[in-house]
């Protein structure tokens, strides 16, 4: 696995999956990931969220919302297909196809499997949109089924609000 840094022949021991949170299909892997047995520990965090942003200051945050992005504890960084492959290389059951996707074949394949996850996930996010962007939880949205969306901006609680 190539992560593209100085820590390339590092060691991996453990791993930290950064995803997003309010992406279903991103919950729905974290909770397959979880469940797995794993052979190198994974950490999966928020993405953009405050403890992402406090282990990995150096990091692009609102990158990490667009696409997965794993860093191993010696500061590898892998994105994109890299990224899927190093995470099922830390599963016991999986890390064989890792090895098979490592390879110029496999990279397609993995590729066009991480192409059709963003098109799926970018089909969610349009459909969500309102506006331009999509409401998140962390930006003060909140939907009740029976009033509908609502906002309280940051700072706010009730009806009161502080002013600056």
């Amino acid at each position: 696995m190539n992560g593209g840094t100085s820590a390339d022949r590092t060691p991996v021991r453990r791993l930290t999956v950064l995803y997003d949170a309010e992406c279903s299909l991103c919950a729905f892997l974290r909770g397959w990931l979880v469940r797995q047995p794993q052979l190198v520990p994974l950490e999966l965090v928020p993405a953009g969220s405050e403890e992402a942003r406090r282990r990995f200051p150096g990091l692009d945050h609102g990158t990490t919302l667009e696409e997965i992005t794993v860093v191993g504890d010696a500061g590898q960084v892998y994105r994109d297909t890299a990224a899927w492959i190093v995470t099922l290389w830390a599963l016991r059951e999986h890390r064989p196809l890792a090895h098979r996707l490592s390879t110029p074949s496999g990279a397609r394949l993995a590729r066009g499997a991480v192409l059709a996850a963003a098109k799926w996930r970018g089909a969610q996010w349009q459909k969500d949109q309102w506006g331009g962007t999509v409401y998140r939880r962390s930006d003060g949205w909140a939907y009740d089924p029976r009033r509908g969306w609502f906002h309280t901006p940051p700072g706010c609680a009730g009806d009161s609000c502080a002013t600056g």
